[in-house]
């Protein structure tokens, strides 16, 4: 007796709607397992990461358990150098790099499929894509946010070492620089620097973190100073003067040392993009001069 193709119809749709059904009830569980994070004193995400961030969040929360510790710290470490600690902690960094990888996988799928190609390999590199892009990001944000410090370093220090030889004491010096400073990431560790000291940790133990933070050869070389000042009892005046000395004039030898690279670095595009399109500017005319004699 053949089967009723109705009833075959019935049971192969009750059976995907109870599939779906389960599956989304194990979603919705492992939803709900997940604690909601206070994030009172926390900064905001950033905006590629505040897209996705239910699903950063809850992937994170399955993602900690299986990171190591010597993982954990190395990315606190990159995040801090970035200013995102405060922001986003690893397992969230990771998850944010695995979601992107997702939707770029899905669109190096549909142009393969576009072009009638097979889509594994456009597949997997959109993934690679999208687990590469937010690491890129950190790394040109770590490297803009150093370049900006070193730059503002010299002007900071010389607003502490007047606030310092107009009788204020270190921490009301930096206190005046913050505020009156120029904004910048430079500005923003400062400040966090006074959050430390405010909160109970010692001054000495606060500017060592901010080194480590920074992880910036000057900014440790401007703590070290302080911290022995401080134990010896010198006066900390002339040690800030030097030391703002010293980083404007590290700050126009890196001036000079890029501006002595310069024609180094334009010799690759002088060569392979404008003196190509120069000389077919000037011998255009003597060929078809040629041509136009029969030549």
């Amino acid at each position: 007796m053949k089967p009723d193709p109705a009833w075959v119809i019935t049971g192969l749709a009750l059976a995907a709607g109870l599939s779906f059904a389960l599956a989304a009830w194990v979603v919705s569980r492992l939803a709900a397992a997940v604690p909601e994070q206070d994030r009172t004193w926390y900064d905001a995400p950033p905006a590629g990461y505040r897209i996705l961030w239910w699903p950063v969040q809850w992937l994170a929360h399955y993602l900690d358990p299986w990171l190591s510790a010597a993982r954990q710290a190395a990315i606190l470490t990159r995040l801090r150098a970035g200013g995102l600690d405060f922001s986003l902690n690893p397992a969230q960094y990771l998850a944010g790099r695995i979601l992107w990888g997702a939707p770029f996988a899905a669109l190096g799928a549909w142009l393969a499929a576009s072009f009638h190609l097979a889509p594994g390999w456009p597949a997997a590199a959109g993934f690679l894509l999208g687990w590469l892009y937010p690491a890129i990001w950190l790394r040109d944000r770590i490297e803009a946010r150093r370049r900006q410090s070193l730059k503002a370093l010299p002007f900071m220090l010389d607003l502490i070492t007047l606030c310092v030889e107009s009788g204020l004491n270190l921490t009301g010096a930096i206190a005046q620089a913050v505020d009156k400073g120029p904004g910048g990431a430079l500005k923003d560790e400062f400040a966090r620097l006074l959050r430390d000291i405010r909160a109970g940790k010692p001054r000495a133990e606060a500017l060592r973190e901010l080194a480590a933070r920074m992880d910036m050869a000057p900014v440790a070389n401007f703590v070290a100073s302080l911290i022995q000042a401080e134990a010896t009892g010198m006066s900390l005046g002339p040690i800030l003067r030097a030391q703002a000395d010293q980083r404007r004039i590290e700050r126009f030898a890196r001036a000079e040392k890029l501006a002595m690279e310069a024609p180094v670095k334009l010799l690759f595009p002088l060569i392979f993009f404008i003196f190509p399109c120069v000389f077919a500017i000037l011998m255009f005319p003597i060929v078809m001069k040629f041509l136009a004699s029969g030549f």
